[in-house]
């Protein structure tokens, strides 16, 4: 089992549908300062469900969602969904992907997924 990919919409500095896909075993995230590379660990970390919003530099689930700019208007959810290659059946579930999507509302609400459901 291997991380196939991680799509952030709407998470911290993802204000726009971001998807990074990682072709092989090994990978590495590298950017310039303040290019969201600990937003997508932080968003790794929320979809495999922390509950610490201190942990992810936040004191509510608000604080994880797109606040906006000039270009792109605040979001009213964000979402992270995880994609796992699970040929192997290392994760006891039927399926040879397993996807997994944490999704927060400007509520509070938050949803779980597992493939969709």
């Amino acid at each position: 089992m291997y991380l196939k990919s991680i799509e952030l919409s709407g998470f911290k500095s993802f204000g726009k549908k971001t998807e990074l896909v990682f072709g092989s075993p090994i990978a590495s995230i590298v950017g310039p300062n303040g290019s969201g590379k600990s937003n997508v660990a932080e968003g790794f970390r929320f979809v495999l469900g922390e509950q610490s919003m201190k942990s992810m530099r936040s004191k509510r689930g608000e604080d994880l969602i797109w606040g906006g700019s000039p270009a792109l208007p605040r979001s009213n959810r964000a979402s992270v969904r995880v994609t796992f290659d699970n040929a192997k059946r290392l994760l006891d579930i039927d399926f040879s992907e397993v996807v997994i999507e944490r999704v927060v509302h400007r509520d509070g609400q938050n949803e779980y997924l597992l493939n969709g459901s």
